[in-house]
């Protein structure tokens, strides 16, 4: 390829690198909020947050770019640039399946922590911020580093709204050169790299992490003392 196609290329990767990036903020966001609610002591909270979640997951990434970007400006009278409505939609689908992750590690702390806090007089949101989320995180990393790949490759649909990401510029490239085997396999492997990256850096987050509750390998850091003990220092 000749320079200024490469140029091209880099572009869309940079922009798949934002609209990730943006994407993924606030489906971790969304994660925590509903998944949070999902266990919240007050029905309507719960019944809501399973709401919100039972309708992302059931409708199609695809299909909620397309709503997003073209039905709700005749609706609210505005238009959203391509990359944040890319990364509404993206966001908020990938947040609802994040929001199960975050409400089955919660659910998993063994029991006797929650009553632990619960003895010490601990507020809800003392027992969520220093009893259940130091313990339940380490366990959402590997599902959520799933989820971040898959995200990386939803990022691909937006090409649909003309946005310059890598898909949509290795296509523009395709058709420059007449030559798809080539392109595609060069756009197969950034992403296969910038995959490979993701999970390398989450699998250190995930070994960090564990490490602060006493769940590293062995012989590598101190045992730590339980997690109720050390909230009461």
């Amino acid at each position: 390829m000749t320079p200024g196609l490469w140029e091209l290329v880099l572009k869309g990767v940079w922009v798949t690198i934002q609209l990730l990036v943006c994407s993924a903020l606030l489906a971790a966001a969304v994660s925590f909020v509903v998944g949070v609610a999902r266990t919240h002591r007050l029905w309507i909270v719960r019944f809501l947050a399973g709401f919100y979640t039972e309708v992302f997951r059931g409708t199609s990434a695809l299909v909620m770019i397309f709503w997003v970007f073209f039905v709700l400006p005749p609706a609210f009278g505005w238009q959203l640039v391509p990359l944040w409505a890319g990364t509404l939609a993206l966001g908020l689908t990938y947040g609802a399946y994040g929001s199960e992750i975050v409400r089955g590690a919660l659910t998993a702390v063994d029991p006797a922590q929650k009553e632990g806090g619960i003895a010490l007089s601990f507020t809800p949101w003392q027992r969520m911020r220093l009893i259940l989320l130091p313990q339940a995180v380490p366990e959402m990393i590997p599902p959520f580093s799933n989820l971040l790949i898959e995200l990386l490759k939803g990022t691909a649909l937006v090409s649909v709204m003309g946005m310059g990401d890598l898909a949509f510029s290795g296509n523009l490239v395709r058709l420059a050169l007449q030559e798809s085997a080539e392109i595609y396999t060069y756009i197969l492997l950034i992403y296969f790299v910038i995959a490979f990256l993701l999970t390398r850096v989450m699998r250190g987050l995930e070994k960090k992490l564990k490490a602060g509750v006493g769940k590293a390998p062995a012989g590598k850091t101190k045992a730590a003392e339980p997690v109720v003990v050390e909230a009461v220092r």
